[in-house]
């Protein structure tokens, strides 16, 4: 299951805030790496995980960006609608909080790329003994299982599981944290018993998901608010190659990130000028990261094993 996204003017912006902007009793200001970004819902429980995934914004602030969630019967189900002039976004009829949290993200991307040099990337953020490491994939591929599994290491700290933000910093990238905490799946402790406990007090939603404060399963030392980004790890799951580890040229890389939309399906705007902005980026980000693509078709502590060698864990 996805959502479908329609691009609507400021003017059908104006009339769906009059539409739903009366049914949204449920006002949050959170602060998304400095954007503030506002949610309008009808439904208690989004308004209450939506304050734990995300840093609290002083009300005195102006939103940079909108969402309403909303359920609407006369709509379609998982229904997007976005206005890229106000950044308003619209979702309607959402059950998967992950969804909601991701186009937030988005929302405050879409910001910051046009403005601040700013990029979004869809994936997890790790510090490796004080070396940045970006974790890709496609859905499947195991990014969550083997940031996780990374986790369980002492000398590994986490700026993100799932999103960050990053920029170009003279001869370095600069990856910063999104997210107060994390929201993670049920199914996580099955793979790696160190969680088990932590899920266990967790209050799971309907997908069978959480948020919840990883440094109470970590510790508080080991949450970071940015890193410098030394390497890029893009996972895949393909049984018919025979190859684990491949190291990718940044050409190669780049190719690869391009034609997966660079792994991030929340992306709200794909215009040409979007798309030369992101590809001017991650070939930057590429000339100053080493690349290197990892198939998961082994048994997780396999993979493991062979993506710690990458990042110099022993």
């Amino acid at each position: 299951m996805s959502y479908a996204t329609k691009l609507v003017s400021l003017q059908s912006k104006e009339r769906l805030v009059e539409r739903f902007g009366a049914h949204t009793p449920y006002e949050v200001k959170s602060d998304v790496y400095g954007c503030c970004i506002k949610l309008l819902t009808d439904t208690q429980s989004v308004a209450t995980r939506w304050g734990e995934s995300f840093y609290f914004m002083s009300q005195n602030i102006r939103s940079h960006g909108r969402l309403y969630v909303v359920n609407e019967p006369a709509e379609e189900k998982n229904a997007v609608y976005y206005d890229a002039q106000s950044k308003t976004a619209f979702l309607l009829n959402f059950d998967y909080y992950g969804w909601i949290k991701s186009l937030a993200l988005s929302v405050a991307g879409d910001v910051l790329e046009d403005e601040h040099d700013i990029y979004s990337i869809h994936g997890a953020c790790l510090d490796v003994n004080g070396q940045g490491v970006c974790i890709l994939g496609a859905s499947g591929a195991g990014k969550t299982t083997h940031t996780y599994g990374l986790l369980r290491r002492p000398a590994v700290r986490v700026v993100s599981d799932d999103w960050f933000f990053a920029r170009v910093y003279g001869q370095d990238i600069l990856a910063y944290s999104s997210e107060k905490n994390f929201y993670i799946r049920a199914d996580l402790a099955k793979i790696w018993s160190e969680f088990n406990w932590l899920l266990e007090r967790a209050e799971l939603d309907g997908e069978g998901r959480a948020v919840v404060d990883l440094r109470l399963a970590i510790g508080k030392g080991r949450i970071l608010p940015l890193t410098t980004l030394r390497k890029l790890i893009i996972l895949k799951r393909d049984a018919r190659d025979p190859e684990f580890v491949r190291e990718l040229t940044a050409a190669q890389a780049l190719a690869l990130l391009e034609r997966n939309d660079y792994f991030n399906p929340h992306l709200l705007v794909s215009t040409p000028f979007k798309r030369r902005l992101r590809k001017t980026f991650f070939g930057a980000l590429l000339e100053r990261v080493a690349a290197y693509e990892v198939n998961t078709t082994e048994q997780p502590e396999q993979s493991q094993a062979r993506i710690r060698k990458i990042v110099d864990l022993t």
